[in-house]
């Protein structure tokens, strides 16, 4: 490929940079939350809709797989198509398909516009970053990310406390059409505000074939890998021949893929980029943000759901203050990494090292907890997510050519989204697994003419029979009694667990940043576009 050469320094924005990271911004922070917002609604689309619930978590699933098949290519199709045009595409396409998904008069159709609505979603993620990193300076870069995590982390949180508000109040039908509003604002904001950098119209011109192998590749690759990981627990893995089937195709896929790019001349997605030492350690950090990010906001409001009986809403209630603390220490984040006077590999492990504290303070969860508690030990464990969040969204840019933006930002959006899949499958399936470890262990306590459980009986049995139950009856709900507080006990004991083994891995990676080569005072871009 030829090289290209000019100025990259002369080129600015036309608009005031804040204003353009406003608006591509509010795009992903819809995308965000529609993916979080649904979940609470599930039951009543299963019900409208004349679905299981089994048959309704499609319309999940199917948002995951095609958004991850999307994601690490939208780098290339940016490239290929202009990121202004490919972000404003992505956009219509979400916010038609959320009109379509609202009006959708049965599930499969439901699923068909909710597939066309994750190709939308998973590209504008990527494109936001790769154009906040062309927009801002290198010294305002982290502040510019702090707005842009804002909108990653904050949406999670206070999505189960809307969905839950929306379908308790309205119906699901309105967490669609909530997206509308949202979608036509962008549009016209974007089209005004934002716009490519000259490199990148250069970049247009030398393009190559498309590489359809590449394509076809990693679309079979990434949409196996999320069906296994969505549904491996439900299938119980590898004793399902489905899961096995398509655990097979994505590995062979995938590794097939990862050599034809690495030897091919324009590849789809750059594997290449990952010879840069900062660059692969950034890759496998936001990696496990992805875990830790997606992993923690499903076991909590699952814990309180099943195990407290909370409702949907309050659930979400308890992540809100941990969104509002995020809200205050992104900026302060993005401050320091934008002074560039401490080393951004140091903040990242005091982040590590404060998220590993706070999730060690949820090992104390029991079944008394109180909404109080929970949920200052949830605001702990998320104040030091910024510290992390921000230095290595920063540090994905450094010492990489500046043509390479787009690839950078679909690759780490891609591995922090791939994160989240592959921790919620992890951590269900472990949740399960010690469920019932823990279920041999106290049952091992619970003999028939024991001291506690024959008192324990007799207490229950006598109060019932009062009530006007039978001496059988009455014998027959207090041993079901006595099983259904076991149960709950043990998992109980299973969310300990994976809080403490999230807590272990975390502390763990809090030298890993070190790896990575110190980034200078000022970061010098090259010059050239191309290689």
């Amino acid at each position: 490929m030829a090289e290209l050469h000019y100025d990259q320094a002369n080129w600015t924005p036309s608009h005031n940079p804040w204003l353009v990271a406003l608006t591509v911004t509010m795009a992903t922070f819809m995308e965000v939350l529609d993916t979080s917002i649904a979940n609470v609604a599930l039951p009543h689309m299963a019900g409208t809709l004349g679905a299981s619930q089994e048959e309704a978590t499609w319309v999940l699933t199917s948002y995951l797989v095609s958004s991850a098949v999307i994601l690490p290519i939208s780098g290339w199709l940016m490239e290929r198509m202009g990121r202004k045009r490919f972000y404003m595409i992505c956009v219509a396409l979400f916010t038609g398909c959320s009109v379509l998904c609202g009006f959708a008069p049965s599930l499969p159709l439901l699923v068909l516009f909710r597939v066309m609505q994750g190709v939308g979603g998973g590209g504008l993620a990527p494109s936001e970053q790769a154009i906040l990193a062309d927009t801002f300076a290198v010294s305002k870069r982290g502040q510019a990310f702090a707005l842009y995590g804002m909108a990653v982390v904050v949406a999670p949180a206070i999505g189960p406390t809307l969905g839950g508000w929306i379908t308790d109040n309205f119906n699901w039908h309105w967490i669609f059409f909530i997206n509308v509003p949202v979608g036509i604002l962008s549009l016209l904001l974007t089209e005004r505000m934002v716009e490519d950098p000259p490199y990148l119209k250069e970049e247009r011109q030398v393009s190559g074939k498309v590489d359809f192998t590449g394509l076809g590749l990693i679309s079979i690759g990434v949409g196996c890998l999320e069906f296994v990981l969505d549904k491996g627990q439900e299938k119980d893995w590898f004793g399902d021949s489905k899961i096995v089937v398509f655990s097979l195709i994505a590995a062979c896929a995938l590794i097939w893929f990862v050599w034809w790019e690495w030897r091919h001349e324009d590849p789809i997605v750059d594997i290449r980029l990952l010879k840069n030492r900062n660059f692969g350690t950034t890759v496998f950090l936001q990696f496990v943000l992805g875990m830790v990010l997606f992993g923690t906001t499903v076991l909590i409001p699952q814990f309180l759901q099943v195990l407290l009986g909370y409702t949907a809403e309050r659930a979400g209630m308890v992540l809100s203050p941990g969104a509002l603390v995020l809200m205050c220490t992104m900026p302060i984040a993005g401050r320091i990494v934008s002074r560039n006077k401490l080393d951004p590999r140091l903040l990242v492990a005091i982040g590590y090292a404060i998220t590993a504290a706070g999730l060690f303070n949820l090992t104390q969860l029991d079944l008394n907890v109180s909404f109080g508690q929970i949920t200052l030990w949830r605001t702990y464990q998320v104040m030091g997510l910024s510290f992390v969040f921000i230095p290595i969204s920063t540090l994905n840019y450094l010492g990489v050519p500046r043509n390479k933006n787009n690839q950078i930002s679909s690759f780490s959006n891609f591995a922090r989204n791939i994160g989240g899949s592959v921790g919620t499958a992890l951590l269900t399936t472990f949740l399960q697994r010690t469920q019932q470890t823990h279920i041999s262990a106290l049952s091992s306590h619970v003999v028939a003419g024991g001291l506690q459980y024959s008192r324990f009986l007799e207490m229950t049995r006598e109060s019932l029979m009062r009530l006007g139950q039978s001496a059988a009856g009455a014998t027959a709900i207090a041993i079901g009694d006595a099983w259904e507080m076991l149960n709950r006990q043990a998992q109980m004991l299973s969310y300990q667990n994976a809080f403490w083994g999230l807590s272990l891995i975390i502390a763990c990676l809090i030298p890993l940043p070190f790896i990575m080569r110190r980034p200078p005072r000022t970061e010098h871009r090259p010059e050239m576009v191309a290689e």
